[in-house]
């Protein structure tokens, strides 16, 4: 599979954080820290950087859940060992009930630069405004420090024409696409049949997915209604999860949330196989939203048995080859 050594002078974990493991400023300082092999076989995979590629910040409380800023968000880094963050804008109705909208998370994120690393959005139905002032809000948003584009969740099909804008305007900023697909938003069929045409239409843009309708296809035994859930029981054949992440190079597994975690604990091992396979292709995160939230994720790192080279990719290495 592949791995691109990118030639930048600093990455996501060479930028100066500081997390509660202690370890990005170390990685920081070592000459071969930009190549593949600069993880020590006797380093410890707790030790490793730890990149969460998506939590979000909240601005009122709703569903029985206290609201999350800034400052509450680092707080819980620091007593989990997360060195940086993906923080997620909120711009479609369908995303959640209380918007936490690009100009608001790029107002929130400016107190923690080296911890907290923006994306924007833009709802595709309002370029009935015309794609000029679409283009001019994307590069207002990344001229303000957004470093990829999400959580893209809006009422549509996936592969919709106004979808195909947004995914045009990307392409153009090199801004990674984090999109969220169930039975209400980013919507596909069984098989993903119009996210693979997304895939091959756009190779330029690399695609983070998340949610039920990409996970319940980690096996092969998918109904209509698993497009909105979380399918359960052993996994007989592989389905279009690791089909996809075969085939294309542009499209990454976001293991956060419950469907991420889902999709490895309802069959362990068929997830180990799944993880040894896919590793540089798949990307730690936990969609943490409001105070006391439950986080299984963190379980990962105990539950499977993956060489640390493995593990750094999940954890940190994949998300920096694709932000901007």
């Amino acid at each position: 599979m592949r791995r691109r050594v990118l030639e930048r002078t600093a990455g996501i974990v060479a930028a100066g954080a500081i997390g509660a493991t202690g370890s990005v400023g170390a990685a920081a300082d070592e000459p071969d820290a930009r190549t593949v092999d600069r993880i020590s076989v006797s380093q410890d995979v707790d030790e490793l950087p730890l990149v969460d590629a998506h939590v979000h910040l909240i601005p009122e409380e709703t569903l029985d859940r206290e609201p999350l800023n800034a400052d509450q968000l680092v707080a819980w880094m620091d007593e989990n060992g997360i060195d940086r963050a993906v923080v997620l804008a909120l711009d479609s109705p369908e995303s959640y009930p209380v918007m936490a909208s690009s100009p608001w998370i790029l107002d929130q994120v400016e107190t923690y630069p080296d911890r907290l690393i923006p994306f924007c959005t833009i709802d595709p139905r309002t370029l009935v405004y015309g794609i000029d002032t679409a283009e001019d809000l994307l590069e207002r948003y990344v001229d303000r420090g957004a470093r990829g584009f999400g959580e893209l969740k809006a009422g549509l099909p996936i592969d919709d024409s106004q979808l195909e804008t947004i995914y045009e305007l990307c392409a153009e900023y090199e801004l990674p696409i984090l999109f969220h697909t169930d039975e209400k938003a980013m919507m596909d069929e069984v098989g993903l049949p119009r996210l693979e045409d997304v895939l091959a239409s756009f190779p330029e843009v690399d695609f983070l997915a998340h949610a039920h309708a990409w996970w319940s296809h980690i096996g092969d035994d998918v109904s209509e209604a698993d497009l909105g859930d979380y399918p359960e029981g052993e996994i007989d054949e592989p389905g279009r999860v690791p089909e996809l992440l075969g085939e294309y190079d542009n499209i990454y597994g976001d293991l956060s949330a419950r469907s991420g975690w889902n999709a490895l604990s309802r069959d362990e091992a068929f997830a180990q196989e799944f993880l040894e396979s896919h590793a540089d292709q798949l990307v730690f995160g936990t969609d943490y939203l409001y105070p006391g939230q439950e986080i299984p994720q963190f379980d990962l790192f105990d539950r499977f048995d993956l060489e640390e080279s493995a593990w750094a990719d999940i954890r940190y290495r994949n998300l920096e080859d694709v932000l901007r």
